[in-house]
């Protein structure tokens, strides 16, 4: 009999959930980068082994500022994922445990499934010997299904979790295909991958107030693919930095995205981008909605 079900992976912004799911599906599907609350939306990520598949639904952090629409749309998200599911994994960062930690936790209260405690960065703790007493305080917190120390980015002991998780799955009909990897369309995630760029290559000079809209979709060309992109930003200011010296930073936002897209389609690309100046979008509920923000994913 096969086996399959749900699993939401929660926790706060930045402590490695998008790179938790890729690393589990070994390949490239929730865009990363070192700023918080780069996943703003649902993203499940579907893994099939023999006679077992586990659908796993990437989150955007559970986070404390919901001062703006946007903030409120990604914290609905991340919350509505916890229902329905048949296991959870809180994820959490070695180094450090916050409010933002608690707040999660309180959360996960009204969860009745199995909640399996991610404890991941681990090797950036310096002296291993601190793990112990951070393990010990973790697990006293609430009654976990387990806890796993683990390296997200560098894969350890990520084979562990995803046995533990494979053996929470109840008896159940695949729920998808299983060679398919995602239910979001390709059009979403070139959308993603774009906005991955401007995340990592604009640092800390460009607000979170930035968005992909694709305007345009071409496979008329055998072997081709021809799209464009508007990237949105809120002020005259913010485009100014995105094109860059000579249009040197979209160019760089472009030629990187572009290289992903190919790598995942398997055929040539060519990409067109330009700034939109949209102000206020991430407090316009019609504009968040045409961005393919739900706040019931």
């Amino acid at each position: 009999m096969t086996q399959s079900g749900y699993v939401a992976i929660v926790g706060r912004p930045n402590v490695g959930k998008s790179t938790l799911m890729n690393r589990i599906l070994g390949q490239k599907l929730s865009i990363t980068s070192r700023k918080p609350q780069t996943t703003r939306h649902q993203i499940i990520g579907i893994w099939s082994e023999g006679e077992q598949q586990v659908v796993y639904v990437d989150t955007p952090g559970l986070h404390s500022e919901q001062h703006r629409a946007i903030n409120r749309v990604m914290n609905q998200a991340a919350r509505s994922s916890l229902h329905d599911v048949d296991a959870v994994i809180f994820v959490v960062d070695a180094r450090r445990w916050t409010e933002e930690d608690e707040r999660v936790l309180e959360q996960l209260e009204t969860v009745n499934k199995p909640v399996i405690l991610l404890v991941n960065k681990v090797d950036l703790v310096p002296d291993k010997e601190e793990l112990f007493p951070l393990l010990e305080k973790l697990a006293a917190k609430r009654e976990f299904h387990e806890l796993v120390p683990a390296s997200a980015r560098k894969g350890r002991n990520t084979e562990r979790l995803t046995e533990l998780v494979a053996e929470l799955m109840p008896e159940s009909e695949f729920h998808f295909d299983a060679e398919q990897l995602t239910d979001r369309p390709v059009k979403f995630l070139f959308a993603e991958m774009i906005r991955e760029k401007v995340m990592r290559i604009t640092g800390q000079e460009l607000p979170y107030s930035s968005a992909v809209e694709i305007e345009a979709w071409d496979e008329s060309e055998p072997g081709l693919i021809r799209i464009a992109a508007a990237l949105l930003v809120e002020r005259t200011g913010q485009k100014a930095i995105l094109i860059g010296h000579k249009g040197n930073l979209l160019k760089e936002i472009g030629t990187q995205a572009r290289l992903d897209m190919e790598k995942l389609m398997g055929c040539k690309v060519f990409l067109q981008l330009w700034v939109k100046v949209k102000s206020n979008w991430c407090d316009d509920e019609r504009a968040l909605r045409s961005l393919g923000y739900r706040e019931n994913e």
